[in-house]
């Protein structure tokens, strides 16, 4: 270990080179010339969406062996500028998250144990009990007559974390459905 000396101090090694503002090497220390970015090591980068709120926010996903391992804002987007609140900065921990469920369970009426199904399958079950709902409710005519073309067996509710155009879809699929219970989470 050297003597301690006045010398070394870092402001004296400052202005004794001519580096007022303190962005040359006399500001850096052994430990900070071995750090590097997180996202250096990144093989890929992918332009998403924070999936949290409506407002729509860039972000940068850092993959590595196709794994992510860093979210940040995207400077391109015109929402955020870069920007991120505190749960779209967090969105790394939702997507690695070790309790995150990765599969389709399903657990029968009166089951105790939840099963594993496939996409199709599981597809194939939500689309049978929409139709059949949508059917064991449907009205055609009114006491009166009147032809009313509903059904009171299904109801819509959004989420927030949709953008205008697909909330826009969804809209015109309950109301092509004949669905009148329409709903969003925004409104609520």
């Amino acid at each position: 270990m050297s003597r301690f000396s006045p010398l070394n101090w870092p402001v004296v090694r400052q202005v004794r080179d001519g580096d007022l503002f303190a962005r040359g090497a006399n500001t850096e220390s052994s430990k900070s010339k071995d750090l590097k970015g997180r996202i250096e090591d990144a093989d890929r980068v992918v332009k998403s969406v924070c999936p949290y709120c409506a407002v729509g926010c860039g972000q940068r996903v850092y993959v590595k062996d196709e794994k992510v391992i860093q979210i940040e804002g995207d400077p391109d987007s015109p929402h955020s500028r870069g920007r991120l609140c505190p749960k779209g900065a967090a969105s790394e921990q939702l997507v690695n998250a070790p309790g995150r469920l990765t599969e389709i369970l399903y657990r029968a009426p009166g089951a105790t144990e939840w099963q594993t199904l496939d996409r199709d399958t599981a597809l194939d079950m939500v689309t049978d009990r929409f139709m059949e709902a949508r059917k064991n409710g449907w009205q055609d005519f009114d006491e009166e007559g009147r032809p009313l073309r509903r059904t009171m067996g299904i109801a819509g509710l959004g989420g927030a974390a949709m953008d205008n155009e697909e909330n826009y879809l969804i809209k015109k699929l309950w109301t092509a459905s004949g669905a009148v219970q329409i709903e969003n989470q925004a409104r609520i």
